[in-house]
C-alpha cells in the first residue's frame, strides 16, 4: 500500500511542478512582449539610431501704446503714456506662425522640405518618399517643428523651432520673427489706412456740401441784387429815420407859418417839400418792409441760405479736425512686437531625451504588463 501511495504522489507533485512551470513560462513570454521586447528596442532607437534635434527659443510680446487715464495732476505726471496689451493680436500672431501661408514663405526653394527631408532619423524625418504634399509637409510642420506657448498672465509668447541642425532651427527661428513682424506691419498699415480714408472721405463729403451752400449763397445775391439784407435794412432804415426826421421839421415850420404868416410864399414849398419826404419815406419803408421783392421778403431765404453755408462749413471744420485725429489715433494704435529673447543658436542637442524615453517605455510596459497579468489570472481562476 505505501508503494501504491508513493507511486500516486509522484505523478501528482511531478503534476503541480509542471503547472507553475507552465505559468512561469506564460507569464515570462508576457513579461518578455510587455516590457522587454519594447524597452529593448526604445534602447536600441533612443539609444543608437535616433537623431539629435536641436531646439532654437525665442520670446516676443505684442503690445501698443496706450495713453492712460489722468484722474489728477500728480497722476499724469506718475502715469504718462504706457504700453497696453494686445491679447487679440497676440493670437492672431500665433495662428499666423503655425499657418500655411508662414510654411508657405519658409518652404521656398523647398527648404524646408530638403531641412526635414534629407536628414534625421526614419522615425523623426519628414517622409517625403511616401508623401511629399504641401499638406502632409504642414502636418508634419505642426506636430515636429513649431511650438508656440502664450503666457496670458505675463503676455509673453515663447517659440521654439525644432530641427537636425542648430543653423537650421536659429534661421527658421528668425524668420518666423521677421514673418510676424511684417504681419503687424500690415495689419498697422491697413487700420491706419482704414481709419484716416474714412475720416478722408467725411472731409470731402463736407468741403463738397460746403462749396455747394456757399455757390447757392453767391447765386442768390447775384440773383437778387443783394448783398446781406440785414446790412441793407439797417441802412434803409436809418434814412427812413433821416427822411421821417426832416419831415417833422417842416411840418413844424409849416405849422409855425400858417399860424403866423398864411400867406407867406414859403408854406407852399413846404407842402411841397413835406409831400416830397413822404413820398421818399413811403419809398424806403416799402424796400423794407414791403411786399414781393423786399428786404424782408428776401432775408427768409437768405438767412436760410447763409445757414445752410455756415453748418456746412462747421461741418467741414469739424471733420477736418476728426480727420487729423484720425491720424494721431492711429499713430497712437500701432502694434509693435518687441523681441524679449531673441533666437539663441543652440551648441548642443537637447533632444530627443534618450534616458527619459527609454524609462517611460519601461514604466509603460511594466504597467500593461500588470494589467495583463491580472487579467490572464483572473480569466484562469474563472475557469478553475
Amino acid at each position: 500500500m505505501d508503494t501504491v501511495f508513493k507511486n500516486d504522489a509522484a505523478p501528482q507533485a511531478t503534476g503541480s511542478k509542471s503547472g507553475v512551470w507552465q505559468r512561469l513560462k506564460r507569464l515570462n513570454r508576457l513579461f518578455l512582449g510587455t516590457v522587454v521586447v519594447p524597452t529593448v528596442l526604445a534602447t536600441v532607437y533612443f539609444g543608437v539610431i535616433a537623431s539629435d534635434i536641436y531646439v532654437s527659443e525665442s520670446r516676443f510680446v505684442v503690445r501698443s501704446p496706450q495713453r492712460q487715464s489722468q484722474t489728477s495732476t500728480l497722476g499724469a505726471l506718475l502715469q504718462g503714456t504706457g504700453f497696453s496689451r494686445a491679447q487679440d493680436d497676440t493670437y492672431s500672431v500665433i495662428d499666423y506662425i503655425e499657418s500655411r501661408d508662414a510654411l508657405g514663405e519658409l518652404n521656398r526653394d523647398s527648404y524646408i522640405l530638403d531641412a526635414y527631408g534629407n536628414h534625421g532619423d526614419f522615425l523623426s524625418r519628414f517622409l517625403r518618399k511616401f508623401d511629399d504634399s504641401f499638406e502632409a509637409l504642414w502636418k508634419y510642420y505642426i506636430k515636429h517643428v513649431v511650438t508656440v506657448e502664450y503666457d496670458s498672465t505675463s503676455s509673453i509668447t515663447t517659440l521654439q523651432v525644432r530641427s537636425f541642425t542648430s543653423q537650421d532651427a536659429t534661421k527658421i527661428n528668425e524668420s518666423l520673427l521677421e514673418l510676424s513682424e511684417r504681419l503687424i506691419n500690415r495689419m498697422n498699415e491697413r487700420a491706419a489706412k482704414d481709419m484716416v480714408q474714412f475720416a478722408r472721405s467725411e472731409v470731402d463729403a463736407a468741403a463738397a456740401k460746403a462749396k455747394d451752400a456757399a455757390t447757392a449763397l453767391a447765386a442768390y445775391r447775384k440773383s437778387n441784387t443783394v448783398f446781406d439784407p440785414d446790412r441793407q435794412s439797417a441802412l434803409q432804415l436809418q434814412q427812413v429815420t433821416a427822411l421821417q426826421t426832416q419831415l417833422f421839421n417842416a411840418q413844424t415850420q409849416l405849422m409855425q407859418l400858417q399860424a403866423i404868416a398864411p400867406q407867406n410864399p414859403q408854406v407852399s414849398t413846404l407842402k411841397t417839400n413835406i409831400a416830397a419826404l413822404e413820398g421818399q419815406i413811403k419809398e424806403a419803408s416799402g424796400g423794407v418792409t414791403g411786399g414781393k421783392g423786399s428786404l424782408s421778403e428776401k432775408a427768409a431765404a437768405y438767412t436760410r441760405l447763409q445757414l445752410d453755408s455756415q453748418f456746412a462749413d462747421r461741418q467741414l471744420a469739424s471733420t477736418m479736425t476728426a480727420l487729423e485725429n484720425a491720424r494721431a489715433e492711429a499713430q497712437r494704435k500701432q502694434l509693435y512686437l518687441e523681441r524679449l529673447v531673441q533666437p539663441n543658436a543652440p551648441d548642443v542637442a537637447i533632444e530627443p531625451r534618450r534616458l527619459k524615453r527609454i524609462l517611460e517605455v519601461f514604466a509603460l510596459g511594466m504597467i500593461v504588463w500588470g494589467v495583463l497579468s491580472l487579467l490572464v489570472a483572473g480569466v484562469r481562476e474563472h475557469h478553475d
